[in-house]
Protein backbone atom coordinates (compact mmCIF):
# COMPACT_ATOMS: atom_id res chain seq x y z
CA UNK A 1 0.00 0.00 0.00
CA UNK A 2 1.32 3.41 -0.97
CA UNK A 3 1.60 5.91 1.89
CA UNK A 4 1.90 9.65 1.47
CA UNK A 5 1.63 12.65 3.76
CA UNK A 6 0.63 16.28 3.29
CA UNK A 7 -0.12 19.44 5.20
CA UNK A 8 -3.66 19.82 3.82
CA UNK A 9 -5.97 17.06 2.60
CA UNK A 10 -9.15 18.18 0.84
CA UNK A 11 -11.93 15.61 0.57
CA UNK A 12 -14.01 16.47 -2.50
CA UNK A 13 -13.23 18.59 -5.58
CA UNK A 14 -16.47 20.52 -5.87
CA UNK A 15 -16.51 24.35 -5.92
CA UNK A 16 -15.43 24.56 -2.29
CA UNK A 17 -12.92 21.73 -2.44
CA UNK A 18 -11.01 22.77 -5.54
CA UNK A 19 -10.85 26.41 -4.42
CA UNK A 20 -9.51 25.23 -1.06
CA UNK A 21 -6.82 23.14 -2.75
CA UNK A 22 -5.76 25.94 -5.11
CA UNK A 23 -5.59 28.53 -2.33
CA UNK A 24 -3.69 26.15 -0.03
CA UNK A 25 -1.12 25.48 -2.72
CA UNK A 26 -0.81 29.21 -3.41
CA UNK A 27 0.06 29.69 0.25
CA UNK A 28 2.84 27.14 0.00
CA UNK A 29 1.04 24.32 1.80
CA UNK A 30 1.67 20.78 0.57
CA UNK A 31 -1.84 19.91 -0.61
CA UNK A 32 -3.66 16.78 -1.78
CA UNK A 33 -7.24 16.80 -3.06
CA UNK A 34 -9.35 13.66 -3.47
CA UNK A 35 -12.22 13.21 -5.90
CA UNK A 36 -13.91 9.96 -6.87
CA UNK A 37 -15.70 11.50 -9.86
CA UNK A 38 -14.84 14.59 -11.93
CA UNK A 39 -13.40 17.85 -10.69
CA UNK A 40 -16.02 20.55 -10.23
CA UNK A 41 -18.51 18.55 -8.19
CA UNK A 42 -22.27 18.66 -8.57
CA UNK A 43 -22.33 22.32 -9.60
CA UNK A 44 -20.10 21.95 -12.63
CA UNK A 45 -20.92 18.42 -13.72
CA UNK A 46 -24.60 17.77 -12.96
CA UNK A 47 -25.99 20.97 -11.49
CA UNK A 48 -25.56 24.72 -11.92
CA UNK A 49 -23.56 24.79 -15.14
CA UNK A 50 -25.31 22.14 -17.29
CA UNK A 51 -28.73 23.33 -16.14
CA UNK A 52 -27.92 26.90 -17.18
CA UNK A 53 -26.70 25.57 -20.53
CA UNK A 54 -30.03 23.82 -21.11
CA UNK A 55 -31.93 26.89 -19.92
CA UNK A 56 -30.09 28.92 -22.56
CA UNK A 57 -30.83 26.32 -25.24
CA UNK A 58 -34.50 26.33 -24.25
CA UNK A 59 -34.63 30.12 -24.47
CA UNK A 60 -33.06 30.08 -27.94
CA UNK A 61 -35.43 27.41 -29.21
CA UNK A 62 -38.48 29.08 -27.72
CA UNK A 63 -37.50 32.40 -29.31
CA UNK A 64 -37.04 30.72 -32.69
CA UNK A 65 -40.33 28.86 -32.39
CA UNK A 66 -42.06 32.10 -31.43
CA UNK A 67 -40.78 33.70 -34.63
CA UNK A 68 -42.14 31.05 -37.01
CA UNK A 69 -44.95 33.41 -38.02
CA UNK A 70 -42.86 36.53 -37.59
CA UNK A 71 -42.36 38.47 -34.36
CA UNK A 72 -42.72 42.09 -33.30
CA UNK A 73 -39.16 43.06 -34.20
CA UNK A 74 -39.34 41.69 -37.71
CA UNK A 75 -37.69 38.28 -37.35
CA UNK A 76 -39.23 35.28 -39.05
CA UNK A 77 -37.88 31.73 -38.70
CA UNK A 78 -38.95 29.07 -41.17
CA UNK A 79 -39.61 25.58 -39.77
CA UNK A 80 -37.77 25.84 -36.44
CA UNK A 81 -36.67 22.48 -35.04
CA UNK A 82 -34.57 21.10 -32.23
CA UNK A 83 -31.92 18.39 -32.49
CA UNK A 84 -31.98 17.26 -28.85
CA UNK A 85 -28.97 14.96 -29.14
CA UNK A 86 -26.92 17.86 -30.52
CA UNK A 87 -28.15 20.07 -27.69
CA UNK A 88 -26.98 17.50 -25.14
CA UNK A 89 -23.63 17.16 -26.90
CA UNK A 90 -23.17 20.93 -26.74
CA UNK A 91 -24.09 20.97 -23.05
CA UNK A 92 -21.66 18.13 -22.35
CA UNK A 93 -18.96 20.00 -24.25
CA UNK A 94 -19.47 23.07 -22.06
CA UNK A 95 -19.13 20.93 -18.95
CA UNK A 96 -16.11 19.01 -20.22
CA UNK A 97 -14.28 22.21 -21.16
CA UNK A 98 -14.82 23.73 -17.73
CA UNK A 99 -13.95 20.42 -16.09
CA UNK A 100 -10.59 20.38 -17.85
CA UNK A 101 -10.15 23.99 -16.82
CA UNK A 102 -10.54 23.15 -13.13
CA UNK A 103 -8.09 20.26 -13.44
CA UNK A 104 -5.65 22.60 -15.16
CA UNK A 105 -5.97 25.18 -12.40
CA UNK A 106 -5.28 22.53 -9.76
CA UNK A 107 -2.22 21.33 -11.64
CA UNK A 108 -0.96 24.88 -12.15
CA UNK A 109 -1.32 25.63 -8.44
CA UNK A 110 0.80 22.64 -7.46
CA UNK A 111 -1.95 20.79 -5.61
CA UNK A 112 -1.88 17.04 -6.13
CA UNK A 113 -5.22 15.64 -7.31
CA UNK A 114 -5.85 11.94 -6.68
CA UNK A 115 -8.74 10.22 -8.42
CA UNK A 116 -10.32 7.82 -5.97
CA UNK A 117 -12.85 7.29 -3.21
CA UNK A 118 -11.49 8.55 0.11
CA UNK A 119 -12.63 7.34 3.51
CA UNK A 120 -11.47 8.94 6.73
CA UNK A 121 -9.98 6.52 9.26
CA UNK A 122 -9.62 9.22 11.90
CA UNK A 123 -9.05 12.98 11.97
CA UNK A 124 -5.60 12.71 10.40
CA UNK A 125 -5.66 9.67 8.13
CA UNK A 126 -7.59 8.72 5.02
CA UNK A 127 -7.77 5.49 3.04
CA UNK A 128 -8.20 5.91 -0.71
CA UNK A 129 -9.31 3.37 -3.30
CA UNK A 130 -7.80 4.19 -6.68
CA UNK A 131 -7.61 2.32 -9.97
CA UNK A 132 -3.96 1.59 -9.17
CA UNK A 133 -4.64 0.17 -5.70
CA UNK A 134 -5.17 1.37 -2.15
CA UNK A 135 -3.41 4.38 -0.68
CA UNK A 136 -3.14 5.83 2.82
CA UNK A 137 -2.79 9.58 3.29
CA UNK A 138 -1.69 11.20 6.53
CA UNK A 139 -2.52 14.89 6.83
CA UNK A 140 -1.87 17.62 9.38
CA UNK A 141 -5.13 19.31 8.42
CA UNK A 142 -8.26 17.99 6.70
CA UNK A 143 -10.92 19.99 4.86
CA UNK A 144 -14.19 18.10 4.40
CA UNK A 145 -16.05 19.13 1.26
CA UNK A 146 -18.22 16.14 0.26
CA UNK A 147 -21.14 18.24 -0.98
CA UNK A 148 -24.81 17.25 -1.02
CA UNK A 149 -27.29 14.95 -2.72
CA UNK A 150 -30.93 15.36 -3.86
CA UNK A 151 -33.58 14.54 -1.26
CA UNK A 152 -35.66 11.50 -2.12
CA UNK A 153 -39.35 11.28 -1.20
CA UNK A 154 -40.54 8.05 0.52
CA UNK A 155 -43.39 7.56 -1.93
CA UNK A 156 -41.31 8.51 -4.98
CA UNK A 157 -37.91 6.80 -4.79
CA UNK A 158 -35.56 7.67 -7.63
CA UNK A 159 -35.60 5.24 -10.52
CA UNK A 160 -37.58 4.63 -13.69
CA UNK A 161 -39.95 7.53 -14.32
CA UNK A 162 -38.92 9.30 -11.11
CA UNK A 163 -35.79 11.39 -11.62
CA UNK A 164 -33.71 13.99 -9.81
CA UNK A 165 -32.13 17.19 -11.07
CA UNK A 166 -29.16 15.05 -12.13
CA UNK A 167 -30.97 12.67 -14.49
CA UNK A 168 -33.12 15.32 -16.16
CA UNK A 169 -30.00 16.94 -17.59
CA UNK A 170 -29.25 13.87 -19.72
CA UNK A 171 -32.64 12.51 -20.79
CA UNK A 172 -32.57 10.72 -24.13
CA UNK A 173 -35.69 12.59 -25.21
CA UNK A 174 -37.82 15.50 -24.07
CA UNK A 175 -40.70 14.14 -21.97
CA UNK A 176 -44.16 14.79 -23.30
CA UNK A 177 -45.61 15.23 -19.81
CA UNK A 178 -43.32 16.32 -16.99
CA UNK A 179 -44.46 16.62 -13.39
CA UNK A 180 -42.19 18.71 -11.16
CA UNK A 181 -42.54 17.96 -7.45
CA UNK A 182 -41.35 21.03 -5.57
CA UNK A 183 -41.87 24.66 -6.53
CA UNK A 184 -38.49 25.94 -5.38
CA UNK A 185 -35.81 27.44 -7.57
CA UNK A 186 -34.42 24.15 -8.96
CA UNK A 187 -37.84 22.84 -9.92
CA UNK A 188 -38.99 26.07 -11.55
CA UNK A 189 -35.73 26.69 -13.41
CA UNK A 190 -35.95 23.24 -15.01
CA UNK A 191 -39.74 23.25 -15.31
CA UNK A 192 -39.75 26.50 -17.27
CA UNK A 193 -36.91 25.29 -19.49
CA UNK A 194 -38.71 22.07 -20.43
CA UNK A 195 -41.98 23.94 -20.95
CA UNK A 196 -40.13 26.01 -23.54
CA UNK A 197 -38.72 22.83 -25.07
CA UNK A 198 -42.25 21.50 -25.58
CA UNK A 199 -43.05 19.46 -22.48
CA UNK A 200 -46.46 19.69 -20.85
CA UNK A 201 -45.33 20.76 -17.38
CA UNK A 202 -47.16 20.39 -14.08
CA UNK A 203 -45.77 21.89 -10.85
CA UNK A 204 -46.76 20.36 -7.49
CA UNK A 205 -45.91 22.59 -4.51
CA UNK A 206 -46.72 21.78 -0.87
CA UNK A 207 -47.12 25.39 0.25
CA UNK A 208 -49.50 28.07 -0.95
CA UNK A 209 -46.89 29.88 -3.04
CA UNK A 210 -44.30 29.09 -5.66
CA UNK A 211 -40.76 29.99 -4.59
CA UNK A 212 -41.76 30.21 -0.92
CA UNK A 213 -38.29 31.46 0.06
CA UNK A 214 -39.16 34.79 -1.60
CA UNK A 215 -42.07 37.16 -1.05
CA UNK A 216 -44.97 37.24 -3.48
CA UNK A 217 -43.83 40.42 -5.20
CA UNK A 218 -40.82 38.46 -6.49
CA UNK A 219 -42.55 35.14 -7.17
CA UNK A 220 -45.73 36.36 -8.88
CA UNK A 221 -44.01 37.35 -12.18
CA UNK A 222 -42.57 33.82 -12.39
CA UNK A 223 -45.98 32.29 -11.68
CA UNK A 224 -47.46 34.47 -14.44
CA UNK A 225 -44.78 33.30 -16.86
CA UNK A 226 -45.56 29.66 -16.08
CA UNK A 227 -49.21 30.38 -16.84
CA UNK A 228 -48.25 31.99 -20.16
CA UNK A 229 -46.21 28.89 -21.03
CA UNK A 230 -49.23 26.67 -20.37
CA UNK A 231 -47.83 25.01 -17.25
CA UNK A 232 -50.29 23.77 -14.64
CA UNK A 233 -49.59 24.67 -11.02
CA UNK A 234 -50.97 22.73 -8.04
CA UNK A 235 -50.43 24.62 -4.78
CA UNK A 236 -51.02 23.21 -1.28
CA UNK A 237 -50.51 19.81 -2.89
CA UNK A 238 -48.34 16.77 -2.16
CA UNK A 239 -47.25 14.00 -4.49
CA UNK A 240 -48.10 10.64 -2.94
CA UNK A 241 -46.79 8.15 -5.49
CA UNK A 242 -47.18 6.62 -8.92
CA UNK A 243 -50.17 4.62 -10.09
CA UNK A 244 -51.06 2.54 -13.15
CA UNK A 245 -47.54 1.20 -13.63
CA UNK A 246 -45.98 4.62 -13.39
CA UNK A 247 -48.24 6.32 -15.93
CA UNK A 248 -50.03 8.55 -13.42
CA UNK A 249 -48.92 10.60 -10.44
CA UNK A 250 -51.25 10.70 -7.46
CA UNK A 251 -51.43 14.07 -5.73
CA UNK A 252 -53.30 15.20 -2.65
CA UNK A 253 -54.51 18.80 -2.56
CA UNK A 254 -55.56 20.49 0.66
CA UNK A 255 -59.33 20.68 0.83
CA UNK A 256 -59.83 18.85 -2.48
CA UNK A 257 -58.71 15.29 -1.82
CA UNK A 258 -56.65 13.15 -4.17
CA UNK A 259 -56.41 13.17 -7.93
CA UNK A 260 -54.21 11.64 -10.61
CA UNK A 261 -52.35 13.26 -13.50
CA UNK A 262 -50.74 11.51 -16.46
CA UNK A 263 -46.94 11.69 -16.54
CA UNK A 264 -43.98 10.50 -18.55
CA UNK A 265 -41.39 11.69 -16.05
CA UNK A 266 -41.58 12.95 -12.47
CA UNK A 267 -38.84 15.38 -11.47
CA UNK A 268 -38.44 15.51 -7.68
CA UNK A 269 -36.84 18.77 -6.52
CA UNK A 270 -37.73 19.11 -2.84
CA UNK A 271 -34.25 20.13 -1.77
CA UNK A 272 -30.81 18.71 -1.12
CA UNK A 273 -29.20 17.16 1.94
CA UNK A 274 -25.58 17.08 3.13
CA UNK A 275 -23.68 14.05 1.84
CA UNK A 276 -22.80 12.19 5.04
CA UNK A 277 -22.34 8.74 3.51
CA UNK A 278 -19.38 6.68 2.36
CA UNK A 279 -16.49 8.95 3.39
CA UNK A 280 -16.01 7.96 7.04
CA UNK A 281 -18.10 10.41 9.05
CA UNK A 282 -18.77 7.69 11.61
CA UNK A 283 -15.04 7.44 12.34
CA UNK A 284 -14.87 11.11 13.34
CA UNK A 285 -15.99 12.79 16.54
CA UNK A 286 -17.76 15.76 15.00
CA UNK A 287 -20.43 17.91 16.58
CA UNK A 288 -23.50 18.08 14.36
CA UNK A 289 -26.36 20.50 13.88
CA UNK A 290 -29.13 18.23 12.68
CA UNK A 291 -27.73 16.53 9.59
CA UNK A 292 -25.08 19.23 9.06
CA UNK A 293 -21.52 19.38 10.35
CA UNK A 294 -21.24 22.14 12.94
CA UNK A 295 -18.47 24.67 12.25
CA UNK A 296 -17.41 27.95 13.82
CA UNK A 297 -16.73 31.27 12.05
CA UNK A 298 -13.38 29.92 10.79
CA UNK A 299 -14.96 26.72 9.39
CA UNK A 300 -13.33 24.63 12.17
CA UNK A 301 -15.20 21.56 13.34
CA UNK A 302 -15.11 20.16 16.88
CA UNK A 303 -11.99 18.14 15.99
CA UNK A 304 -8.56 19.76 15.99
CA UNK A 305 -7.23 20.20 12.47
CA UNK A 306 -10.52 19.20 10.80
CA UNK A 307 -12.48 21.80 8.84
CA UNK A 308 -15.72 21.57 6.85
CA UNK A 309 -17.03 23.76 4.03
CA UNK A 310 -19.91 23.93 1.59
CA UNK A 311 -23.20 22.06 1.54
CA UNK A 312 -22.17 19.67 4.30
CA UNK A 313 -22.28 22.66 6.70
CA UNK A 314 -25.89 23.52 5.82
CA UNK A 315 -27.82 26.31 4.15
CA UNK A 316 -27.53 28.16 1.94
CA UNK A 317 -26.22 25.34 -0.24
CA UNK A 318 -24.65 27.53 -2.90
CA UNK A 319 -21.37 27.14 -4.77
CA UNK A 320 -20.24 30.71 -4.09
CA UNK A 321 -20.74 30.24 -0.35
CA UNK A 322 -18.59 27.10 -0.45
CA UNK A 323 -15.86 28.93 -2.36
CA UNK A 324 -15.82 31.76 0.19
CA UNK A 325 -15.67 29.30 3.08
CA UNK A 326 -12.80 27.50 1.35
CA UNK A 327 -10.62 30.59 1.34
CA UNK A 328 -11.35 31.24 5.01
CA UNK A 329 -10.53 27.68 6.11
CA UNK A 330 -7.26 27.54 4.19
CA UNK A 331 -6.05 30.95 5.30
CA UNK A 332 -6.78 30.05 8.93
CA UNK A 333 -4.72 26.87 8.47
CA UNK A 334 -1.93 29.05 7.07
CA UNK A 335 -1.99 31.18 10.22
CA UNK A 336 -3.89 34.17 8.88
CA UNK A 337 -6.68 35.94 10.76
CA UNK A 338 -9.88 35.23 8.82
CA UNK A 339 -13.53 34.59 9.64
CA UNK A 340 -16.51 33.70 7.48
CA UNK A 341 -18.87 36.56 8.22
CA UNK A 342 -20.44 37.87 5.01
CA UNK A 343 -23.08 40.57 5.23
CA UNK A 344 -25.12 38.44 2.83
CA UNK A 345 -24.87 35.50 0.47
CA UNK A 346 -26.58 36.42 -2.83
CA UNK A 347 -29.29 34.08 -4.08
CA UNK A 348 -30.30 33.87 -7.75
CA UNK A 349 -33.18 32.03 -9.33
CA UNK A 350 -32.53 31.49 -13.06
CA UNK A 351 -36.20 31.31 -13.96
CA UNK A 352 -37.96 33.43 -16.57
CA UNK A 353 -37.93 36.14 -15.35
CA UNK A 354 -34.83 35.84 -13.17
CA UNK A 355 -34.81 36.72 -9.47
CA UNK A 356 -31.95 38.15 -7.41
CA UNK A 357 -32.07 38.57 -3.65
CA UNK A 358 -29.28 40.01 -1.53
CA UNK A 359 -29.64 40.76 2.16
CA UNK A 360 -32.99 41.14 3.92
CA UNK A 361 -36.42 40.99 2.33
CA UNK A 362 -38.82 43.68 3.60
CA UNK A 363 -40.62 41.34 6.02
CA UNK A 364 -37.32 40.01 7.35
CA UNK A 365 -36.15 43.55 8.08
CA UNK A 366 -39.42 44.33 9.84
CA UNK A 367 -39.15 41.21 11.98
CA UNK A 368 -35.72 42.40 13.12
CA UNK A 369 -37.41 45.51 14.45
CA UNK A 370 -35.96 47.96 11.95
CA UNK A 371 -37.99 50.99 10.92
CA UNK A 372 -37.53 50.69 7.16
CA UNK A 373 -38.22 52.33 3.85
CA UNK A 374 -38.89 50.17 0.77
CA UNK A 375 -38.74 51.50 -2.77
CA UNK A 376 -39.30 49.84 -6.16
CA UNK A 377 -38.25 51.03 -9.57
CA UNK A 378 -40.16 49.25 -12.37
CA UNK A 379 -38.13 47.92 -15.27
CA UNK A 380 -41.05 48.76 -17.55
CA UNK A 381 -39.67 52.30 -17.73
CA UNK A 382 -36.00 51.33 -17.96
CA UNK A 383 -34.73 51.94 -21.49
CA UNK A 384 -32.41 48.94 -21.61
CA UNK A 385 -35.14 46.58 -20.39
CA UNK A 386 -37.45 47.92 -23.06
CA UNK A 387 -34.86 47.26 -25.79
CA UNK A 388 -34.62 43.69 -24.46
CA UNK A 389 -38.40 43.39 -24.98
CA UNK A 390 -38.82 43.07 -21.24
CA UNK A 391 -41.37 45.16 -19.40
CA UNK A 392 -41.74 42.79 -16.45
CA UNK A 393 -40.04 43.23 -13.12
CA UNK A 394 -38.44 45.77 -10.87
CA UNK A 395 -35.46 46.58 -8.67
CA UNK A 396 -36.30 46.97 -4.98
CA UNK A 397 -34.23 48.45 -2.19
CA UNK A 398 -34.77 47.99 1.55
CA UNK A 399 -33.09 50.47 3.88
CA UNK A 400 -33.23 51.80 7.41
CA UNK A 401 -35.35 54.91 7.65
CA UNK A 402 -33.15 56.71 10.19
CA UNK A 403 -29.76 56.59 8.47
CA UNK A 404 -30.46 55.15 5.03
CA UNK A 405 -28.26 52.08 5.52
CA UNK A 406 -29.15 49.51 2.87
CA UNK A 407 -30.37 46.22 4.35
CA UNK A 408 -31.41 44.37 1.21
CA UNK A 409 -31.74 44.65 -2.55
CA UNK A 410 -33.90 42.46 -4.77
CA UNK A 411 -34.78 42.35 -8.44
CA UNK A 412 -36.95 40.35 -10.78
CA UNK A 413 -36.67 40.64 -14.56
CA UNK A 414 -34.82 39.58 -17.67
CA UNK A 415 -31.06 39.08 -17.15
CA UNK A 416 -31.12 40.66 -13.68
CA UNK A 417 -28.81 37.93 -12.38
CA UNK A 418 -25.93 40.05 -13.67
CA UNK A 419 -26.91 42.79 -11.22
CA UNK A 420 -26.15 40.56 -8.23
CA UNK A 421 -22.52 41.69 -7.97
CA UNK A 422 -23.36 45.37 -7.52
CA UNK A 423 -26.12 44.48 -5.05
CA UNK A 424 -23.74 42.37 -2.96
CA UNK A 425 -20.97 44.94 -3.09
CA UNK A 426 -23.33 47.68 -1.88
CA UNK A 427 -24.25 45.67 1.21
CA UNK A 428 -20.73 44.43 1.90
CA UNK A 429 -19.37 47.99 1.77
CA UNK A 430 -22.09 49.27 4.09
CA UNK A 431 -23.64 51.56 1.50
CA UNK A 432 -26.40 54.00 2.36
CA UNK A 433 -29.12 55.25 0.03
CA UNK A 434 -27.16 58.42 -0.74
CA UNK A 435 -24.08 56.39 -1.72
CA UNK A 436 -26.06 54.46 -4.31
CA UNK A 437 -28.09 57.44 -5.52
CA UNK A 438 -24.92 59.47 -6.13
CA UNK A 439 -22.98 56.70 -7.89
CA UNK A 440 -23.08 57.20 -11.66
CA UNK A 441 -24.47 54.12 -13.46
CA UNK A 442 -23.98 53.72 -17.20
CA UNK A 443 -26.85 54.45 -19.57
CA UNK A 444 -28.61 52.59 -21.04
CA UNK A 445 -28.34 49.65 -18.63
CA UNK A 446 -30.69 47.89 -16.28
CA UNK A 447 -28.28 48.77 -13.48
CA UNK A 448 -29.69 52.32 -13.59
CA UNK A 449 -32.75 50.94 -11.81
CA UNK A 450 -30.68 50.62 -8.60
CA UNK A 451 -29.91 54.33 -8.08
CA UNK A 452 -33.43 55.14 -9.27
CA UNK A 453 -34.85 52.95 -6.49
CA UNK A 454 -32.52 54.64 -4.00
CA UNK A 455 -33.69 58.07 -5.14
CA UNK A 456 -37.32 57.02 -4.78
CA UNK A 457 -36.54 55.90 -1.22
CA UNK A 458 -35.03 59.32 -0.58
CA UNK A 459 -38.14 61.03 -1.96
CA UNK A 460 -36.62 62.37 -5.15
CA UNK A 461 -37.24 59.81 -7.90
CA UNK A 462 -36.35 61.15 -11.35
CA UNK A 463 -37.75 58.78 -13.96
CA UNK A 464 -41.08 57.83 -12.43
Amino acid sequence: MERISCEVLVLGAGPGGYVAAIRAAQLGLDTVILEKSRAGGTCLNVGCVPSKALIHAADEYYAAFGAKDGNSIGIRVENPSLDWSKTLNWKDGVVSGLNRGVEGLLKKSGARMIAGAGRMVDGKNCMVETDDGDMRIAAKNVILAPGSTPIELPGLPFGGAVISSTEILSLESIPGKLAVVGGGYIGLELGIAFAKLGSEVMIIEATGQLLPQYDQALSVPVAKRLEDLGAAVHLNSRARGLAENGAKLEIETEGEGTSQISVDKVLVTVGRKPNLQDWGLEELQLDMSGDCILVDETCRTSMTGVYAIGDVTGEPMLAHRAMAQAEVAVEVIAGKRRVFDPVSVPAICFTDPEIVSVGLLPEQAKRKGDDIVVANFPLSVNSRAITLESRTGFVRIVARKDNGMVLGIQAVGKQVSELSASFSLALEMGACLEDIARTIHAHPTQSEALPEAAMIALGRGLHI
